[in-house]
């Protein structure tokens, strides 16, 4: 499996934190060097370890969060 590189740019914020010490975090990362792009996944302590997530643009992240408000939560 080829080596992943990642950059984060800005932590975001925290959305949960799991019994073993994983953190979910949204943050601003750039992946093999491109454009930083907005992504949510677990990570261990010291971001040394990664999870499955998501990474999606600023445009998409704006339209989660419109979906987000239309929602009854």
């Amino acid at each position: 499996m080829a080596n992943i590189k990642y950059d984060i740019v800005k932590e975001l914020g925290e959305i949960s934190e799991s019994s073993k010490g994983w953190t979910k975090e949204l943050n601003l990362i750039s992946w093999n060097d491109r454009s930083p792009k907005y992504d949510l996944r677990d990570w261990a302590p010291e971001h040394e370890k990664m999870g499955k997530g998501i990474t999606i643009t600023k445009e998409e992240l704006k339209n989660l969060r419109d979906l987000l408000n239309k929602m009854d939560l």
